[in-house]
């Protein structure tokens, strides 16, 4: 006999500490429901309801697997380690992902990356096989963009710690950065803390550089000193894995220093942010409850599909396994229960005889 449903009703602060103010016994539908409250360092507050099933972490194929497909309208995909890895395609992923496409499924493509505009996904994205366009792409670069020209309502310039992908896509939206490029160590402490500032500045935005620096660091903290000055983050991933079980610093590592220097939190755009999901649902007009979201990453992916109601599908063709899932549904943790997907295939090369049958 399947256990009812624990439905969370979980408040999120900046931190994603999580901090239980009331339990309750079952509810009117068979749910057990646990109530927990995190407030923001601002007071507000903000909250998403999550669905832990037992049946959770099943393996799909077949029959099932095409049930799932049936019963969405839209699917999203992360990038790497889902439809590619590197600069090759997985197998089967783009016949899976085009035929999804000629199906009637409207397909988007999320992705923390912020190394690249959309129109450099598109190309590499066609490029492996996959039928795309620009408005099909959601990568942190753009959705950074987004969120400071219609979001924040930005009027002035940012100070940016990122790629030149971020900074065409601010310019795109009629933002300048500033800060692009090497900033080497000159002078001493007295004229570090004194460097000299764009007075036009209202922002501080850090995605992933290959140039950051003791002097980035150091300017991203005197912007900061202002309470005006708002603080972005594209995402907290902290590594970026490679082929062959490598690994190099991600962003987050970036962010992380920011943050520690500033004494602040910077508010984030990419998964498992809402904001990313709401970006897109809103020009698309997306129903949750009849949205797949495909990735790799319990704690970006699949996370982001638990925080916005979506269904999930995590491909062990990247980053996190079954095991670790398993770990995660076995805890009794509600923050890592989020992390646990619904449903569960190899490659996303499984879809396609779904598809066919």
């Amino acid at each position: 006999m399947v256990e009812p449903a624990s439905r969370y009703v979980i408040i999120l602060k900046r931190d994603l500490s999580l901090a239980p103010v009331e339990k309750r016994g079952c509810s009117a539908e068979g749910h057990r429901v646990r109530i927990l409250t995190v407030v923001h360092s601002d007071g507000a507050l903000a909250s998403y309801t999550h669905t832990m099933a037992v049946s959770k972490c099943r393996r799909l194929s077949g029959a099932a697997l095409r049930e799932l497909l049936d019963s969405v309208e839209s699917v999203l995909f992360d990038c790497d380690g889902v439809i590619w890895r590197g600069e090759s395609a997985i197998a089967g992923a783009a016949d899976a992902v085009n035929l999804l496409k000629e199906c009637g499924k409207r397909v988007l493509f999320l992705t923390n990356n912020s190394t690249k505009t959309r129109a450099m996904y598109v190309d590499k994205l066609r490029r492996l096989g996959f039928r795309a366009a620009e408005e099909d792409v959601f990568g942190t670069a753009f959705c950074a963009a987004v969120f400071l020209q219609a979001e924040a309502r930005l009027h002035g310039k940012v100070y940016l710690i990122g790629s030149g992908a971020m900074q065409q896509e601010l310019r795109n939206v009629g933002i300048e950065p500033v800060g692009m490029g090497p900033d080497p160590v000159s002078g001493g402490q007295t004229d570090w803390a004194e460097v000299a500032l764009d007075p036009e500045v209202r922002a501080v935005l850090v995605g992933f550089d290959e140039h950051f620096s003791y002097m980035k660091l150091n300017r991203a903290l005197q912007y900061l000193k202002d309470p005006k000055c708002l603080f972005v983050g594209t995402n907290t991933d902290s590594r970026l894995p490679l082929e062959d079980g490598k690994a190099v610093p991600g962003t987050g590592c970036l962010l992380k220093a920011v943050e520690t220097a500033a004494q602040r939190q910077a508010l984030i755009v990419g998964k498992p942010s809402k904001f990313m999901f709401n970006c897109a649902a809103r020009r698309y007009g997306l129903d949750p409850a009849k949205t797949l979201m495909v990735g790799d990453r319990l704690d970006t992916d699949i996370l982001l599909g638990s925080n916005c109601g979506l269904k999930t599908l995590l491909t062990l063709t990247g980053v996190s396994t079954l095991a670790e899932a398993k770990e995660h549904q076995q805890s009794g943790c509600p923050m890592r229960l989020g992390m646990v997907p619904d449903y569960i295939v190899e490659s996303v090369a499984e879809l396609l005889p779904a598809l066919q049958g």
